[in-house]
Order: structure tokens, then sequence, then C-alpha cells
């Protein structure tokens, strides 16, 4: 699926970082891309959660790119004693 804006330009290509987890409910992939508004879904598996995260970032990039709220920076392991 190839995301062309209204103005019918083809936006350049993207990478974004998603975090998942694991619903232990559902037991469903949840993901979501940090500071992105509105760019979370869920997948059955990781390749569905994938596809999943490219078609909701794809129709948000449909009005133009938002205004990004953060950035991703990293992860952190917090030792607790």
């Amino acid at each position: 699926m190839t995301a062309e804006r209204k103005d019918g330009v083809l936006p350049a290509m993207s990478t974004y970082t998603a975090v998942v987890e694991r619903c232990p409910e559902t037991g469903l992939y949840v993901g979501y891309v940090p500071g992105f508004p509105g760019a979370h879904s869920q997948g059955a598996t990781l390749d569905d959660l994938n596809a999943n995260l490219k078609e909701v970032i794809a129709l948000i990039l449909e009005d133009g790119p938002p205004a990004i709220s953060g950035e991703f920076i990293g992860t952190q392991t917090i030792v607790v004693a």
C-alpha cells in the first residue's frame, strides 16, 4: 500500500520506531509510535501488527505530516534492589 497524499504527490519513504508489547489478556501484539499522535494498532502476529501500523501511519500522513510531540530515544534497564 503506497500512501498518496490528496495533492497526488507520493511522500518520501520514512522510518518510524514502534514500541511493541503483548497484551496478557488477549495475547495480541500491541504497538504504538512514541510521540506520533494516533499511530497505534494491534495484531495477532508481529507481521500483522507491522502491516496494521503501516496502514495507520499511511492514513495519518494523508493529511500531511503530524506534529510530532516527542522523540524516541531508546530504552533503559532499571535495576531495583
